[in-house]
């Protein structure tokens, strides 16, 4: 019955070009719709792991004060116990930040991606952030949205050139869902996943994202990732530190890069079974989130207060190395898990922007209520 209607469908699609666009954007559209409520499931997960392991779902610094030593480290070890043979027995793709090895799959296999990567992502991520684990939601979702897409370009046996683009729209409709932000999904598809521009890929990236967005907001409703303050120009001497912030990003970004990739050689040569390895990791992030729980977990709590001006600039300072080290413990130790959100946290400019320009009249009168 099933292989009937396939081939009915492909014989439809022998007509116009127009046929092709038509039947190209009703896909994109449909995995729009499966990527947006993938984004869902991810973060349902992500909530209820932390809940399982902490008894609560709410930002770590809220109430990390109450939790006892043994638990701050024994708690992301015992995930790292269970992540290591979801990973190695599962799919051992789901491993790292995910976005290599979809841009793998789009230019080595035609966007064959297999079809168990999706379901070991959301478990083996969800488990390593709720736990703990110091990275980011954005690659497994972007991991999770092109498995859906190439799943769904495999059973309905598209040409490798169009699998690419299904491929694109998932990664698209991920990115969409998970920042509400549909413009920034599309660009990175296009521009990170496949490279390619051209009309016949662009639309229905477009499509996907729009259609991800539109269910993200539904449930999540319309808020942007960060509660960014308004800020307003004090001094023309501001002007004089930002090439001097983008030097120091720059620096920081490249010693993310060695540490991360030097803790991943370090993990890969102990000799201890690979699925035990996670747990090592946790271990190690756990003695760190003793003195710096705002290392837990995605950190967009951390981000906010930093934003709000409600952390001090050493804090801030000793942040930026804990965070770089906590993420490459977690993902080096064969976590599963993104790096884009700890390259926010780790970014060094409000760091150096709120050290040197002047605080406002309304940043000063609220630092003057807050709490000493």
């Amino acid at each position: 019955m099933t292989t009937g209607v396939l081939a009915k469908i492909r014989r439809a699609r022998g007509g116009w070009h127009l046929h092709e666009q038509v039947y190209l954007s009703l896909l994109a559209i449909a995995i729009g719709i499966l990527g947006g409520y993938g984004a869902l499931l991810f973060r349902l997960v992500i909530k209820a792991t932390q809940y399982g392991f902490y008894q609560s779902s709410s930002d770590f610094l809220t109430f990390a004060h109450t939790l006892p030593a043994y638990l701050k480290v024994g708690l992301p070890a015992l995930g790292g116990l269970i992540v290591g043979p979801i990973v190695y027995f599962g799919a051992r793709e789901a491993k790292g930040h995910g976005v290599p090895e979809v841009m793998e799959a789009v230019a080595l296999r035609g966007g064959r991606i297999r079809r168990r990567v999706a379901l070991a992502t959301i478990i083996a991520s969800g488990v390593t952030i709720g736990c703990g684990g110091s990275v980011g939601r954005e690659g497994p979702i972007v991991q999770i949205g092109s498995s859906i897409g190439s799943t769904l370009g495999q059973f309905l046996k598209v040409s490798p050139l169009r699998r690419r683009t299904l491929v694109g729209c998932g990664a698209a409709a991920g990115i969409a869902a998970t920042f509400n932000a549909p413009i920034a999904g599309v660009l990175f598809a296009a521009e990170v996943i496949l490279g390619d521009f051209g009309l016949a890929t662009f639309s229905p990236i477009v499509l996907s994202s729009v259609t991800a967005t539109t269910i993200s907001r539904h449930y999540f409703g319309d808020f942007p990732a960060f509660i960014i303050p308004t800020y307003k120009l004090v001094s023309l001497w501001e002007f004089f530190f930002y090439p001097l912030l983008g030097v120091a990003a720059g620096f920081i970004a490249i010693l993310f890069i060695i540490t991360l990739y030097k803790s991943e050689d370090l993990f890969e040569v102990l000799r201890i079974p690979d699925y035990l390895k996670p747990a090592l990791g946790g271990l190690m992030l756990g003695a760190l989130l003793l003195v710096w729980p705002h290392v837990f977990g995605v950190g967009y709590g951390a981000i906010n207060l930093s934003l709000k001006n409600q952390l001090t600039g050493l804090l801030l300072f000793s942040l930026i190395f804990v965070k770089i080290i906590a993420t490459s413990v977690t993902l080096g130790s064969g976590g599963s898990g993104g790096i884009f959100a700890p390259s926010l946290f780790i970014d060094p400019a409000r760091l150096l922007v709120d050290s040197f320009k002047p605080l406002t009249r309304e940043e000063a009168a609220f630092l003057a209520k807050r709490p000493k």
